[in-house]
């Protein structure tokens, strides 16, 4: 029987991250055996994530078959940058307030009234509500030469202030047989600009009104011979470099200073050679990295006269360009071992130190043979990088991401269950970071966005270890936990109480909900319970009466049946009676 007369508690922070190498046995009790669709975040805890939901209204046009996947989607100077098929579209990244006069017949062509038309085309086709229409002009304040309900679409009346939005706007063609593309942004004369490359076709640059420019001089010759077909690009040292060319794919080429599109060696443009095939480029602090297969070099310097390339590592290339991303002060990037950093592998021979993902390598392992198909992004705000194995034919329920938080110094994973981006970018605007991604379906999402994927339920579970309180062979009467979390809306949650291993003859009592109406009080001044810590009145204690008992005790939460909105679990305090020893 247990001793009635003594409570024991057992508290634990939420920190640590996923862990999938170690024996639940020796786990640390904040660490996570399961986490998907929650974040390790950076002000502590366990946060569920954000949905994501339409950035464009419309569908991305297909060239030729419905099931194109868009090949790039990027933000640049207010405009939505996307690729599919054999062209390539811009929509306005943000849409307008108008008003249409209600009661003006416009049955053949009239006009729009709006608050502004700024960022829009010339000409194109609007969406106001379900119906479409075209347009041959604008004013400051209207379009016009509107045509009504085009497209099979049925006229109808709006009212003030609706949102009105512009169409995909077809900014180059005939692009045969296009790749994932790579871009840069990049501004070498006082006028930004933004280049492309798609693995088959010549390199195109835009310049702020997107008009397209294909790169064509190669000084005395033709630039077939020198750049078309280019994987990568990257502005350096007020040069372009080009690389990855079919013919030539161990080859860098650059251009002379101050014009991506001029390779006359004599004003300064060249080329070099490395001994690998080229994946990937990517500037960092001062240097040009240049990603292989099986080997990783620095270009340093700062032109043709003084160029020199440096080997990094000649024992680990990078298994995918696409995830290289500047993280957290270094370079981050997917290894045939793992995620690695720059600096780590720069510093550490050895392999297996220089890897940050050990934790969770069972996830990618579990996914390397599908590495065309990786796609990433960072979302600085957050520290957080996300890399996400998008493969041949998967559906979007079903596919893997993982989240990767560098909090102090250790880097916490999660995984993200749910999210199939074909391509990603992400910036930060006037503050904001905007992260998007070009689906397999043809529309752009913004990501950490919203409580649902588009309208489907977030499915984020959480399981904390086997937790024996430091005696496996003392039966625990369990009698409550205590929650320490932090809702930011109205939520649906469960959390369910297991005992030994969850074995089949174990105890299985029913869910206990959690929802906002269950707080009942604050730790307010800091103070410590038990073994953790908790602060302020933002951190909200949930105390739920439980049942059951076993020589092991471990707390799974899940997100209940309807939408919810992001909560983060801090930390948890379990309060039982000793039992008899087995």
């Amino acid at each position: 029987m247990p001793d009635n007369s003594q409570v024991q508690p057992f508290s634990f922070n939420c920190e640590g991250g996923l862990v999938l190498n170690q024996s639940t046995f020796i786990m640390q009790p904040g660490q996570a055996l399961e986490l998907t669709n929650f974040e390790p975040d950076v002000e502590g805890g366990y946060r569920r994530i954000n949905g994501y939901e339409p950035y464009i209204i419309q569908q991305v046009p297909a060239t030729a078959l419905s099931s194109e996947p868009m090949l790039m989607t990027a933000l640049f100077h207010d405009y939505v940058v996307a690729a599919r098929g054999e062209k390539i579209f811009s929509s306005a990244s943000t849409t307008l307030s108008q008003k249409i006069l209600i009661g003006t017949a416009m049955s053949g062509s009239g006009t729009i009234n709006a608050k502004s038309t700024t960022s829009f085309s010339s000409s194109g086709t609007l969406y106001i509500d379900s119906e479409i229409f075209t347009y041959t002009g604008v004013t400051a304040t209207t379009f016009t030469g509107v045509t009504r309900a085009t497209s099979s679409t049925t006229a109808a009346a709006h009212a003030a202030n609706v949102v009105i939005s512009e169409s995909w706007t077809e900014r180059d063609t005939g692009r045969t047989n296009a790749a994932k593309y790579k871009f840069e942004r990049f501004n070498f004369d006082g006028n930004d600009k933004f280049i492309i490359a798609d693995q088959v076709n010549s390199p195109t640059i835009f310049n702020t009104s997107l008009s397209a420019t294909d790169v064509s001089s190669a000084g005395g010759g033709e630039v077939s011979t020198v750049v078309t077909g280019a994987k990568d690009v990257a502005a350096f040292k007020s040069h372009m470099f080009y690389a990855g060319m079919p013919n030539t794919p161990q080859e860098v080429v650059f251009s002379v200073p101050f014009d991506e599109d001029n390779f006359a060696t004599a004003s300064g443009a060249g080329s070099f050679k490395v001994d690998d095939t080229i994946v990937g480029l990517k500037v960092f602090r001062e240097d040009l990295f240049i990603f292989c297969e099986n080997r990783i070099f620095k270009l340093s310097g700062t032109s043709s006269a003084n160029f020199a390339v440096i080997p990094v590592t000649r024992n680990i290339g990078c298994i995918n360009g696409d995830t290289i991303q500047e993280f957290a002060g270094d370079l981050i990037f997917l290894g045939p071992d793992g995620l690695r950093t720059i600096a780590g592998t720069a510093r550490i021979g050895d392999v297996e130190l220089g890897t940050i993902s050990s934790n969770v390598q069972t996830l990618f392992r579990e996914n390397l043979g599908d590495s065309g198909a990786f796609t990433s992004l960072v979302i600085p705000d957050k520290t957080q990088y996300r890399i996400f194995f998008s493969k041949e034919g998967a559906v979007e329920k079903s596919t893997i991401g993982v989240i990767c938080v560098l909090k102090g110094q250790t880097f916490e994973f999660s995984k993200i269950k749910g999210i199939r981006p074909a391509c990603t970018d992400s910036v930060v605007e006037s503050g904001n970071v905007i992260p998007i991604h070009g689906s397999f379906d043809g529309y752009v999402y913004r990501q950490d966005q919203g409580n649902t994927f588009n309208g489907t339920l977030v499915e984020a579970k959480y399981r904390s270890p086997d937790l024996t309180f430091g005696d496996p062979g003392i039966r625990k009467h369990m009698q409550r936990v205590n929650i320490n979390y932090a809702p930011e809306s109205t939520i649906d949650a469960d959390m369910f109480v297991r005992y030994d291993y969850e074995a089949k003859d174990s105890s299985r009592p029913a869910a206990y909900p959690l929802d906002t109406t269950d707080v009942v009080g604050t730790y307010g001044a800091v103070s410590v319970y038990g073994n953790a810590t908790y602060g302020g009145p933002s951190q909200p204690i949930v105390r739920k009466s439980v049942e059951g008992s076993g020589f092991a005790v471990a707390l799974r939460v899940e997100d209940g049946a309807t939408s919810t909105g992001p909560y983060s679990l801090k930390g948890f305090q379990m309060e039982y009676q000793l039992g008899a020893r087995r």
